[in-house]
């Protein structure tokens, strides 16, 4: 979250990527923080996915990062 604050500071496009399972700790954090950062969730766990699940998810998540990316959300 700090990382995105300040690549949007900077004028960087960020999109944070995380499990579902840290989606409240994301909008806490966003809450502290006083900033909405474009946010893109993926399925949790992720800690016991071997590489090709992980690669599955990012394959899922990447159009939704673009989008995010690309619009600013």
């Amino acid at each position: 979250m700090h990382d995105i604050a300040d690549l949007e500071s900077r004028g960087i496009p960020g999109v944070g990527v995380a499990s579902t399972g840290f989606i409240q700790a994301a909008a806490a954090q966003s809450l502290s923080l006083g900033f909405d950062p474009a946010m893109v969730f993926v399925a949790h766990p992720i800690q016991d996915r071997s590489d090709a699940e992980m690669r599955a998810l990012a394959d899922l998540a990447l159009p939704e990062i673009l989008r995010r990316l690309r619009s600013g959300d």
